[in-house]
């Protein structure tokens, strides 16, 4: 129900997402695999159900309730080196509309068709018992497929991520954990001329367990003030 008659409605649909996974191993702790299938993403209600702008009046297009996906990847994973945990895959994603955040307007609009490609490593590494390491490392590239005078980067799409940490799960009572997300310079616009800075924070939680019932802990979010 909108405030715009012309805005309210009722609309159902439906999608299958079938996928497959093929693991190939384990051999010396080392085994390959491979995903694919369908996915979606849903449409905010308001544009699937407009016809009309409420700002300028103008006629709309309403949006498709369920938009396609299509991904694979393939990769290899291995705990051959005692203690550590590694895995290394490429992947590539398929959208038929692609979700696109407007900040002027506040909201999403359905756009372009995208594809994105890309590889990841992960690794996660227990010395001990009570310490862990891990590090996450992502590489993609995103851009809309049918070419436009504006552009074709996706604004707002990551091109480095990185995730790591430093984890002591118990050590004569004591437990923490450093967490570092690092986010690389992403397009904010089609033509990429605008971009943004790169973000790195940095959370904190430390804590001590008397026993298996009550433990008392601290998070500080954001350690170091970043932007």
């Amino acid at each position: 129900d909108a405030a715009l008659s012309a805005n309210s409605g009722d609309t159902t649909d439906a999608i299958a997402s079938p996928k497959l996974s093929l693991v190939f191993g384990p051999w010396h702790q080392t085994e390959l695999y491979l995903n694919g299938g369908y996915g979606f993403h849903s449409n905010d209600a308001r544009g699937v159900n407009g016809t009309i702008d409420p700002i300028t009046g103008d006629a709309v297009d309403e949006a498709d309730p369920l938009v396609r996906s299509k991904g694979a990847e393939v990769g290899v994973r291995t705990s051959i080196l005692p203690g550590l945990q590694s895995s290394v895959s490429v992947w590539k994603l398929e959208i038929d509309s692609e979700l696109l955040f407007i900040g002027d307007a506040g909201t999403n609009e359905p756009t372009r068709e995208s594809r994105r490609y890309g590889i990841e490593f992960a690794n996660f590494y227990q010395p001990v018992e009570w310490l862990s390491f891990d590090f996450d490392l992502s590489l993609s590239h995103a851009r809309f497929k049918e070419s436009a005078p504006e552009g074709n980067y996706i604004p707002g799409s990551l091109e480095t991520a990185i995730a790591a940490g430093i984890t002591v799960y118990d050590y004569e009572g004591f437990f923490g954990t450093v967490r570092v997300r690092h986010m690389g310079p992403r397009p904010l616009t089609e033509d990429d001329s605008v971009r943004s800075n790169a973000t790195t924070l940095v959370n904190l939680r430390a804590g001590y367990a008397f026993n298996e019932r009550w433990n008392v802990a601290v998070d500080v979010f954001n350690l170091f003030d970043a932007q």
